[in-house]
């Protein structure tokens, strides 16, 4: 069984490469469920590691619909990592409603190659697995990163085995969410042939500070933090 670690730091994927791991999803703020890594972490883990690597290609936290500006981005960043010759990446583009943006969705996937593309967590906001399941094996998907729909991979392990059975070999099934030293061997018991993980320990760098920068506010799943143009043209009104 292949053992995929989501490393959010040169740190994690160094360790992943050193304890064994097969590849690493490379990417940024696990805390907000990842985002594309800068370029500096992307050449240091390029030059310095063998490891195989895929890149998280996710240009914000909060939901996969994404402006055009948010899309150039995300196409400019595939490019760079099959520049910098990455073996994969891992993206994905939702409609409003959740389901899967086959337009953009194939745009990516296209763009591309010959690197592998996984479908990443998005896939556990479709209304509609099965047929999510079947759209990407259309467009050429490699992989699907899921947790079949659930908090975790063991709790929706019965929807797993089922995209499992229906993706036929045409497309792997990756469980991903929740996945631990104890429950690993669950998912070798039902077959599967991937298992991804974050396996991340607390590390303490520094003192408790006196302010925090974490904003709850301007997190949201199913909104996007903006800087107002109103709130910006009125403020600066009031300090000419």
């Amino acid at each position: 069984m292949k053992l995929e670690i989501c490393a959010n730091s040169y740190h994690s994927a160094k360790n992943a490469q050193e304890a064994g791991a097969q590849r690493i999803e490379l990417c940024s703020e696990l805390a907000i469920g990842g985002i594309t890594p800068n370029y500096g972490l992307l050449k240091q883990v390029t030059e310095n590691l063998s490891i195989e690597t895929f890149v998280l290609i996710r240009p914000r936290s909060g939901n996969f619909t994404y402006s055009k500006a948010e899309f150039e981005i995300m196409k400019t960043n595939i490019v760079l990592c099959k520049n910098l010759g990455f073996s994969g990446v891992v993206s994905g583009v939702l409609n409003k409603d959740n389901t899967i943006d086959i337009e953009r969705t194939k745009a990516l996937i296209e763009l591309s190659k010959p690197m592998q593309f996984t479908f990443h967590r998005a896939f556990d906001w479709t209304p509609n697995p099965e047929q999510a399941l079947q759209q990407l094996i259309t467009l050429g998907a490699d992989r699907i990163l899921t947790s079949g729909q659930n908090n975790s991979a063991e709790k929706g392990l019965e929807i797993l085995k089922i995209l499992r059975d229906k993706a036929k070999n045409e497309i792997i099934i990756l469980p991903g969410g929740g996945v631990s030293v104890e429950n690993a061997t669950l998912f070798k018991k039902e077959g599967f042939t991937e298992i991804h993980a974050s396996l991340t320990t607390l590390e303490k760098v520094n003192a408790i500070p006196n302010i925090s920068m974490h904003s709850q506010k301007q997190y949201s799943e199913t909104h996007i933090a903006v800087s107002s143009f109103e709130k910006i043209n009125k403020l600066l009104k009031n300090i000419k």
